[in-house]
């Protein structure tokens, strides 16, 4: 492991991505909590990965009994997912893998007004939460799979410390985080995954990720030159 064991919730956590990350952060030694608008949705969801013990509750309940939160619902859910669980992310990291996929069209880039999702999210917010973009650019499906994954997380947010903090347990989940600078460079990350849907269909490729070349490494891990 990383990071320092924490108890983490997941909210909108019963999708791929979510039950994925689930998954990887209980077998990493985490405490992960599967939120959902029902505690018998989230209870179901949390019942395939009992072996890993994580749990389920109502997103409400599980924001207020975690360390960290995250957030893995669709873009037409985020504000109303955080306003609902609002007072169990005071003084809390969020972590934001929300992308503004707008059907039909999820192949062209359509950012919200407001710069990107995370940083509405943060506006929703305020200065009590501390929100982290990453996981936008990870195939869900390859995940929640027990392989592991050539793909890099890009990292943003306005304090270095809590990105660092979050790219640990991006590492702790079997990838590679990385500093991209603070919460308005997630646009780009938020971007980037039109780009990879237009790569799939191109290509015929499951699921492409990215890769950041040209790094340093000491003892298995990158670090800046």
């Amino acid at each position: 492991m990383t990071s320092t064991p924490q108890t983490i919730a997941i909210l909108g956590g019963t999708g791929d991505l979510g039950t994925g990350l689930a998954r990887r952060w209980a077998k990493a030694g985490h405490k992960v909590i599967i939120g959902s608008r029902t505690t018998e949705k989230a209870e179901a969801a949390a019942a395939d990965l009992k072996d890993f013990g994580v749990t389920g509750l109502e997103n409400l309940a599980a924001a207020a009994a975690a360390d960290i939160v995250a957030i893995t619902v669709p873009y037409a859910n985020q504000l109303g997912t955080l306003e609902a669980s609002r007072a169990g992310l005071e003084g809390k990291i969020l972590i934001d893998a929300t992308v503004p996929l707008m059907p039909p069209k999820v192949g062209t880039v359509q950012l919200p007004e407001g710069g990107s999702a995370a940083v509405n999210a943060q506006k929703a917010l305020g200065e009590g939460v501390t929100v982290v973009s990453a996981f936008q650019n990870v195939a869900a499906d390859k995940l929640k799979s027990s392989a592991d994954l050539e793909c890099d997380v890009l990292v943003a947010g306005d304090k270095v410390a809590a990105r660092q903090t979050v790219i640990d347990l991006v590492e702790d989940a079997g990838m590679r985080g990385w500093h991209v600078g603070p919460l308005a460079n997630s646009a780009a990350a938020e971007a980037m995954t039109s780009l990879i849907i237009q790569v799939n269909r191109r290509y015929g490729i499951d699921g492409a990720g990215i890769r950041i070349t040209g790094t340093s490494t000491k003892d298995g891990r990158h670090v800046p030159k």
